[in-house]
């Protein structure tokens, strides 16, 4: 997930006003290779997740914050398509000219897919973590639940409440916020969790917060009309793309893999052991960052 020598701690994001609205980024400039991040959801471009595989490979990392998310307003482009052109304005005034790899972690993968789609100018690799695929998403009864927690007006108080389950208890905040993340009993999952693997998930729920993002993940991901242009731009798809995901996800089910995999022509499907949605805590993620790293330099 992260390595013990670097801490999760938030990152100094700017924001850059563009045409279709201002955008929150960070951009930490390591070589000529640039690996654009798409977060999941309740994360903004100052969390990093799984990126020290970019950074141990000398990649430059751009994290946006998708729309609702961090300081990044709704208004500036809610669905995949109107954000992927945001993006690509982005890249062009930062003077990022190729994309070594686009990421889409989780609920970030619908806006990964869409702009190496409509932008094989710019992305020349498509990477595919825990993402959500072709089908809707998530079910009605955890559509049901986030919709009230998650509601823009409750979540302050959502997360505030969670913030401090992760400082006063922090094993039961543990139970209740990877509960819905794996498919396998809550005690087998916290108990095979290091030291260090507890110490980092603690970090990152503790910063998490959804905004008005959430609600607009919801939404999107469950409209026919959102669906069907997705699976359009999947079968679009010429760049070779990296599909990785666990059986045992209980966040994002792991027949979204297996429909990007079958939709993607040049795709290839890595199937984690990760006991969980969070395939950074997998055994076999030194594995899984070998691939990726063969995969930028294929």
């Amino acid at each position: 997930m992260t390595t013990e020598r670097e801490k999760l701690m938030e990152r100094a994001t700017k924001m850059m006003v563009l045409p279709a609205g201002p955008v929150e980024y960070r951009l930490e400039e390591r070589g000529p290779r640039v690996v654009l991040m798409l977060h999941g959801g309740h994360m903004r471009a100052g969390l990093p997740l799984g990126e020290e595989v970019f950074a141990g490979a000398g990649c430059t990392v751009l994290a946006v914050s998708r729309p609702g998310y961090g300081r990044t307003p709704l208004a500036t482009g809610a669905a995949p398509d109107q954000f992927a052109a945001v993006i690509g304005d982005l890249c062009r005034r930062l003077g990022i000219v190729s994309l070594s790899a686009a990421v889409g972690q989780s609920a970030g993968g619908p806006t990964a897919v869409t702009l190496a789609a409509c932008r094989p100018d710019l992305v020349e690799r498509l990477i595919l973590e825990s993402a959500v695929g072709l089908l809707p998403w998530p079910d009605r009864r955890t559509r049901a639940g986030a919709g009230i927690v998650f509601h823009p007006r409750a979540e302050p108080v959502t997360w505030a409440l969670l913030h401090l389950l992760m400082r006063r208890a922090p094993g039961l905040g543990l139970r209740l916020l990877l509960a819905g993340l794996t498919r396998r009993p809550i005690t087998e999952l916290l108990t095979a969790l290091s030291t260090a693997q507890r110490a980092a998930l603690l970090e990152l729920f503790g910063r998490m917060r959804s905004g008005a993002g959430f609600g607009n993940d919801i939404r999107t991901m469950t409209a026919p009309h959102h669906l069907a242009a997705l699976a359009a731009h999947a079968a679009r798809l010429r760049q070779p793309t990296l599909v990785i995901a666990a059986r045992d996800d209980g966040a994002v089910p792991y027949a979204h893999a297996a429909s990007l995999a079958g939709a993607i022509l040049e795709a290839r499907l890595i199937t984690s052991t990760a006991p969980s949605h969070m395939i950074w805590l997998g055994d076999d993620y030194p594995a899984i960052t070998a691939a990726i790293t063969d995969f930028l330099t294929s």
